[in-house]
């Protein structure tokens, strides 16, 4: 015999887990938009795109194209990364600078055509991150600052 439900609370047995939490939903961001149907616009899911370069020149001039093109709000550079990995079937170890681009999905392929071209590297690391959470009024300043139609 199932124990009573205490008087006040739901009846665990017909909660539904609210949409956005159910598989194959996101949740939604505070820049995130309906559109007239009601269907949402993920062209403003921000983004952080994770690149490395050779040095410090190579990611200054990576990171100043990329926010002078609108296609990311700001960048980080985190020198002295030390990269271990297999390249043309031999073991290798690098220090290098990893790049945190902040961007929109809207933006990704612009980003990934900049970094390709930018890159010292025949095969640049070209990572992209869904942000799930984060301070809405930051969210929405880089879907701001990437706008194509912006000053």
């Amino acid at each position: 015999m199932a124990a009573p439900i205490a008087e006040g609370y739901p009846d665990p047995r017909r909660w539904r887990a609210p949409s956005s939490c159910r598989p194959g939903r996101r949740p939604a961001l505070g820049i995130v938009e309906s559109n007239q149907d009601g269907k949402v616009s993920t062209e403003s899911e921000p983004l952080l795109v994770i690149t490395t370069s050779s040095g410090a020149a190579d990611a200054d001039r990576i990171a100043s194209a990329l926010v002078e093109r609108r296609l990311a709000a700001c960048v980080n550079a985190l020198r002295g990364a030390v990269s271990t990995y297999r390249w043309e079937g031999r073991i290798a170890r690098d220090e290098e600078t990893v790049l945190l681009i902040k961007t929109t999905a809207e933006r990704y392929s612009a980003v990934e055509a900049a970094i390709r071209e930018l890159s010292g590297y025949e095969l640049p690391e070209v990572i992209a991150v869904r942000v799930e959470r984060g301070l809405p009024g930051y969210l929405d300043w880089i879907a701001d600052s990437v706008k194509q139609d912006a000053e």
